[in-house]
């Protein structure tokens, strides 16, 4: 599919670069295509870790896999072991590499490839996420992954975030390094990261100290509403978050002959609803509070045994988002007090917040400059917004003293992020691929001030 490193010869200048990533273009969008297809939810991408596997051993990267990389007991949002095994067998009628689901399998669906260039120098890591949505993707001729035969097979999951997309970036960075590592120094990390969907998978993976040797440290996102041919080097407008279900376990009775002896869960979990989203909010910064889901009962004459809440909280700073959430534990605990019925929370994913560093935000920009291939060069995007877990990865670099920051590389997009028509231009995936290229190409120039 694509050429071997060992039979090219490596770019003699950022010009040279880019015009060798052009050349991927077609093969970057053939994978991208197969991804979108066999889409995959966080903790089942099974078939995309066994082909990111693949390819990376092909392209000759040192490879630490599964367990080797997540920490089991910091997993959130696991599927049931049921689950796990079904899709391990989706996976593989799919086309799943059968040599390397041994190591994934139980939902351990992460890789790190390290590239080791025998010259001193920093450790550079980049995290791309690999899972798709828990959502079904519109099947008609309005939309071009079904016009031209890429659109999900797998009902229930489709990749309306990019992170097909962000799957294959991170492929052709590694194909690209390879190619360049005579020109490089120190050491390469490639974070191939499970379960970003619902703030999952990254903690697991820092837990797992993936990132604890990283000096300088990128993630990177297409799209999120910012324009073609616009770079953001420093990502600043993610909040902290706590994702948590919530079940309320009562008693049964006939609701018509005897409810005084029924403990109704419905009703309590009604009342935590209206509690949650009447909190106050926290003067220090933005917060958000939300219940998506609630369901309860059994039949209408009968008094509700058991209810399940989804439910998240959010923060501009990881202070405000804790004081969210545990005003809406005590919320919880008062409902199912007044209604006398019991209770049990299970986390489901979180996130931080985080602010790039400086530093890194105007390396990234001088590289994105000297590249010419954007409009407008953007340091920093302020505002609080959505989540990514991304940041205990971030947060994790820069305790021990390291640079971190997170790109998005814009596009035009045919409908918003999470939207059943979501799809994006390819054409994005070769300006990731050159920008974070050029950060390892050049690391020798940069400066803390």
């Amino acid at each position: 599919m694509v050429t071997e490193a060992s039979e090219l010869s490596a770019p003699s200048s950022l010009q040279a670069l880019s015009k060798r990533v052009d050349t991927l273009f077609t093969d970057l969008q053939t994978r991208r295509r197969d991804l979108h297809k066999y889409a995959e939810s966080g903790w089942l991408e099974f078939r995309t870790s066994t082909i990111v596997a693949e390819r990376l051993s092909e392209l000759g990267y040192s490879l630490q896999l599964g367990r080797e990389v997540i920490d089991a007991d910091s997993r959130m949002g696991l599927p049931s072991a049921e689950v796990l095994q079904q899709q391990e067998q989706r996976a593989l009628e799919q086309g799943a590499i059968a040599r390397w689901m041994p190591h994934f399998s139980g939902g351990f669906t992460g890789i790190v490839a390290t590239l080791e260039t025998g010259r001193p120098g920093p450790v550079i890591g980049y995290r791309v996420d690999m899972d798709a949505l828990d959502l079904n993707e519109l099947q008609n001729d309005d939309h071009r992954p079904y016009r031209e035969g890429f659109s999900s097979l797998n009902g229930g999951m489709m990749h309306a975030c990019g992170h097909d997309g962000h799957t294959t970036i991170g492929l052709g960075l590694a194909q690209l390094l390879m190619e360049l590592r005579d020109r490089l120094c120190g050491t390469i990390k490639l974070i191939f990261q499970p379960a970003e969907e619902g703030t999952r998978g990254a903690k697991s993976m820092v837990a797992a100290g993936v990132v604890d040797d990283v000096d300088f440290f990128t993630a990177v996102h297409i799209g999120t509403g910012v324009p073609a041919n616009h770079i953001v080097c420093g990502n600043d407008t993610f909040m902290a978050t706590t994702k948590l279900d919530v079940v309320f376990t009562g008693v049964a009775a006939h609701a018509g002959g005897n409810p005084e002896q029924g403990r109704n869960a419905l009703l309590a979990a009604a009342q935590a609803t209206l509690g949650l989203h009447a909190l106050p909010r926290h003067s220090a910064g933005s917060s958000r509070i939300n219940v998506g889901v609630l369901q309860a009962g059994t039949g209408r004459n009968v008094v509700p045994s058991s209810a399940m809440m989804k439910v998240e909280t959010r923060g501009a700073t990881n202070e405000v988002n804790e004081f969210i959430y545990q005003q809406a534990l005590k919320v919880i605990s008062g409902a199912a007090e007044m209604y006398q019925v019991q209770f049990e929370t299970r986390l489901m994913g979180a996130a931080q917040s985080s602010t790039p560093t400086e530093p890194w935000v105007k390396y990234i920009h001088r590289q994105a400059e000297q590249l010419g291939l954007f409009e407008e060069i953007i340091d920093r995007q302020e505002g609080a917004a959505g989540s990514e877990d991304a940041t205990y990865m971030m947060e994790r670099v820069k305790s021990l003293g390291g640079q971190a920051s997170y790109v998005i590389f814009g596009t035009d997009l045919s409908a918003g992020h999470h939207n059943e028509k979501f799809d994006f231009d390819e054409k994005v995936m070769t300006q990731g691929i050159k920008t974070l290229a050029a950060l390892a190409l050049n690391i020798n120039s940069f400066k803390e001030h």
